[in-house]
């Protein structure tokens, strides 16, 4: 293949800088034409092929064009510049203000000889533009960090009718919290925030979002804002905005961006006015799998075997926000088929799954899980699923539906596995029946993944792996290569981005039935199930860690 600079500038000026051999362009052109010969596909081809990277690309279109070349990560980001223009706007010219300088506004672009885009933005802002280059898809993250997105949060149906007062609705509709409301929202949305937390101190408003499981500040709002903020949000959650005096919970159902959100709102009196906590449910996500959960090798298949007995209980424990009910969805997504009838009883139902008879439980209505797991019994169900064991009566139950034919999934609040045995007895339960119901007990946390875009290799040396509990050591092994955060765009500098599940999976074989019924205490339980080759959480952990999927830190913050 014959290159005519003339055709294909930014390969001539790779060749030409020494980035690139003629024959590495020739064949990324080549592959460019089978993938369809798309514009700017080249510069992607050739980052993926090896041959340079995205910064070599950027400061030589910076260099070529005669503008200066930026690196985003470490750039300091003016909000006002950022704002001028709409995340649609900003993605449709490839381009983001990131700055003021001397009266011109300096927009970070993928191209800056896109004369086009910058008429169109000179327009825009009313502001002359000095172009800037940047990495690709450090300007794509940047984008969707710092862009501000131009789309409405729209109410949607509300699951039942609104008991709130309509005493200081003028105040609530207030333009600036609807819109400070609105912002909070949206930007929680895209950040792929679980939680957010809405809390006034003496002299503040602080906004926090829990992403990835652990809590980030975002924005301190004037401490004016509060009240008006709170009553928005009380009002679209329907609760009662004139009662400040008493913990309130309610629900939100929302579209933001095309996206249908249902949001659990808990207010809660604290010294300085009212916090609020708002938990993010997002429909439209999809339902994760039981292969990408993260079941270590060799227990997915002892998890399928005990999920698929026709009968008998099988607990999953772990605190609140561990994916514990990921864990129950991904179980009955495999289970679902017609020749099983399936019942749940949740608070709330978080995911919607056709071929399930999901139930919604109902305090104002008197149904809560006992009575609901009380009439499940009554509709002939072959699998049930009880959202969560929270006293002895609906523990009874789900043991004597276990007992009686049923196989039922459910979750429970303890530390480890073998907790879940020790925790049912404290709960009134004979041991006799937790012996002959339970099958199977799964553990489990979430740990951060280490972004795969900045993650830096080390070594560490016998030595020092001997002393992180758990890890794992082949005998001849001397240094191991292993990953630790550094930090970019993409994951907003936390060096993290996603999660995954570390699990450890106790059956309820002789050992432990004898145990249960001799009221063991949990850590000969344990220890008996070590004994019998199960694979703890932190084993687990430190094996994600041996295969780079995340950090030994973070293995060690979330499994004591």
């Amino acid at each position: 293949m014959k290159i005519n600079p003339g055709k294909n500038y930014l390969g001539h000026y790779l060749v030409e800088a020494g980035l690139v051999t003629r024959e590495q362009l020739e064949d990324a052109l080549r592959r460019q034409n089978e993938k369809g010969g798309k514009k700017g596909l080249l510069g992607r081809t050739l980052v993926e092929l090896g041959y340079c990277t995205e910064e070599d690309i950027a400061r030589v279109m910076a260099r070529r064009s005669g503008v200066p070349y930026v690196s985003l990560e470490s750039y300091p980001f003016d909000g006002a510049a950022a704002s001028l223009i709409s995340t649609e706007a900003a993605r449709r010219y490839r381009a983001l203000p990131i700055s003021f300088d001397k009266g011109q506004l300096v927009v970070a672009m993928m191209n800056p000889r896109d004369i086009i885009a910058i008429d169109d933005l000179r327009i825009l802002t009313g502001l002359d533009i000095q172009p800037v280059v940047a990495p690709d898809s450090d300007l794509e993250a940047a984008i969707e960090r710092f862009g501000r997105s131009s789309a409405e949060v729209e109410q949607a149906t509300v699951e039942e009718p609104g008991t709130g007062s309509t005493a200081g609705l003028e105040e609530a509709a207030e333009k600036p919290a609807v819109n400070l409301a609105n912002m909070i929202i949206n930007q929680a949305v895209r950040a792929g925030a679980s939680d957010i937390h809405i809390e006034p101190q003496e002299r503040s408003l602080r906004v926090r979002f829990r992403i990835d499981g652990v809590l980030h500040d975002v924005m301190y709002p004037a401490r004016q804002m509060h009240p008006a903020l709170v009553s928005r949000i009380k009002v679209m959650a329907n609760m009662d905005i004139a009662e400040r005096r008493i913990p309130q919970d309610g629900r939100i159902s929302l579209k933001v961006e095309g996206k249908t959100v249902d949001l659990r709102v808990a207010s809660l009196p604290v010294a300085y006015g009212e916090k609020l906590t708002l938990r993010l449910l997002d429909r439209t996500n999809r339902l994760i799998t039981l292969e990408e959960l993260g079941f270590p090798p060799g227990e997915m298949d002892k998890y399928k075997k005990v999920m698929r007995l026709p009968y008998g209980f099988i607990l999953v424990t772990g605190p609140t926000g561990s994916g514990k009910s990921t864990t129950l969805y991904a179980t009955l997504a495999a289970l679902n088929s017609a020749e099983k009838h399936i019942i749940t009883v949740e608070d709330p139902i978080e995911y919607r799954l056709d071929g399930l008879n999901q139930v919604q439980v109902n305090p104002r209505a008197r149904l809560n899980f006992a009575n609901g797991l009380r009439s499940i019994l009554r509709s002939d169900p072959d699998i049930i699923m009880v959202g969560e064991i929270r006293d002895h009566e609906t523990a009874r139950i789900a043991v004597e539906s276990a007992l009686t034919g049923h196989l039922v999934l459910s979750t429970l609040h303890t530390n480890e596995a073998a907790g879940a045995i020790t925790r049912l007895g404290d709960m009134g339960i004979e041991p006799f029946l937790t012996a002959s119901s339970l099958a199977g007990v799964v553990a489990q946390r979430l740990v951060r993944l280490l972004c795969s875009h900045c993650k830096e290799p080390y070594e560490l040396r016998r030595q020092d792996l001997e002393k992180i509990p758990d890890f794992p050591l082949d005998e001849d092994a001397g240094a191991v290569r292993l990953y630790r955060p550094r930090g970019c765009l993409r994951c907003s500098n936390t060096g993290y981005r996603g999660r995954i599940g570390v699990y450890e999976l106790l059956l309820a074989g002789e050992t432990i039935q004898r145990l249960t019924l001799e009221r063991r205490s949990t850590r000969e339980i344990k220890d008996a199930a070590v004994a019998e080759r199960m694979v703890t959480m932190r084993q687990d952990g430190m094996m994600k860690v041996k295969q780079g999927i995340t950090s030994v830190e973070e293995v060690l913050r979330v499994i004591v």
